[in-house]
Parts: C-alpha cells; sequence; structure tokens
C-alpha cells in the first residue's frame, strides 16, 4: 500500500476539465466533415476498436491455450493473425482521432462497448477454438461493412477506404480458419 501512496503523491499533478465544454476544446480537431458524421463515425469505431481489442485477446488466448496433433501449425497461425489483429487497433483509434472524435479509454471501456464474446473456458478443443475465431471473424466483417456504410452515408472517404483492407484482412483470417475446421 505504501507504494501506491508514493507512486500517488509523487505523480505528476494533472489538471481536470470543469465542464464537458472544456473537454471538446481540449480535444477539438479541425475536419470537414459535420459534427453529426463525426459523432456516427467515432461511435461505430469505437465499437469496432472495443471488437478488435476482444478477438485480439481471444486469438491470444486460444494460441497460448492450443494443443493437439496440429499444435505447432496451430500456434504459429494464431500468432500471426493476433498480431496482424493487433495492428488494426492503433489505425482505428487514430482515425477516431483524426476525424475529431474520442476512442476507448479502458478495459471497462472496450467491456461497454463490444459485440464479440468473451470465452473464459477452462479448456477448449483446437477444433472448436478455430471455429469460434472463423465466427468472430465473419461477426467482425459485418461490422466492418456496416461502418463502412455509415462512413458512405457521412462521405468520410478515408475512413472507408481503411476499412475495405481490414475486411480484406479479416475475410482471409476467416478464409483460413475455416478451411481448416471444414477438413476435420
Amino acid at each position: 500500500m505504501k507504494t501506491i501512496e508514493v507512486a500517488q503523491r509523487d505523480a505528476p499533478t494533472v489538471k481536470a476539465l470543469k465542464t464537458p465544454t472544456d473537454t471538446v476544446k481540449a480535444l477539438k480537431t479541425p475536419t470537414d466533415l459535420a459534427p453529426k458524421g463525426v459523432a456516427a463515425i467515432a461511435d461505430e469505431l469505437r465499437q469496432l476498436l472495443a471488437d478488435v481489442f476482444a478477438l485480439y485477446v481471444k486469438t491470444k488466448n486460444f494460441h497460448w491455450h492450443m494443443s493437439g496433433p496440429h499444435f505447432r501449425d496451430y500456434h504459429l497461425l494464431l500468432d500471426e493473425q493476433s498480431e496482424q489483429i493487433f495492428d488494426m487497433t492503433d489505425d482505428i483509434a487514430e482515425r477516431a482521432r483524426k476525424i475529431g472524435g474520442t476512442t476507448i479509454r479502458s478495459i471497462g471501456d472496450i467491456v461497454r462497448h463490444q459485440r464479440l464474446r468473451d470465452n473464459d473456458a477452462e479448456f477448449v478443443a483446437p477444433r472448436d477454438m478455430l471455429a469460434e475465431l472463423s465466427a468472430d471473424n465473419q461477426q467482425l466483417t459485418r461490422a466492418l461493412r456496416a461502418t463502412h456504410a455509415v462512413c458512405d452515408q457521412h462521405n468520410d472517404v478515408a475512413t472507408a477506404s481503411l476499412i475495405e483492407n481490414w475486411i480484406d484482412e479479416t475475410e482471409r483470417r476467416t478464409w483460413f480458419l475455416s478451411e481448416i475446421v471444414e477438413a476435420h
């Protein structure tokens, strides 16, 4: 407890913002998108980011807990896929900020916004892991397409362009996982 008290006492003082208006002023980013569009797109990106973090953790969980005769191949595949998924996180968050929105701030915020379900099971069979990840990637593809539609509605071609690449990557992960699942 003493360590925490010392760390808190020695921590730099951060000036608290007094009102929600101060927060908007502090985070104001110039954009030609309408405020309504920024709000809608940033909300979609916040949910996408939460889903991507949830998928990343689940993919790493299954990577760490993989077992069976195809251990090495599946272990390496999930490691590769988790890196690709994690690489999306910064781009999603920074895109929200570039257009003048905000993004997630904590694990709790991720939990409040994620749509993909966690898997806390003590043991999951390898085939079931891959099938679940395939289904989650398909769900993420649907969410990406829905976000793309919101971007189109508000003429945000830059975010839509990024999303098109993420859809392609997500469909590739789904393809690889589904091919393995169908083969067993």
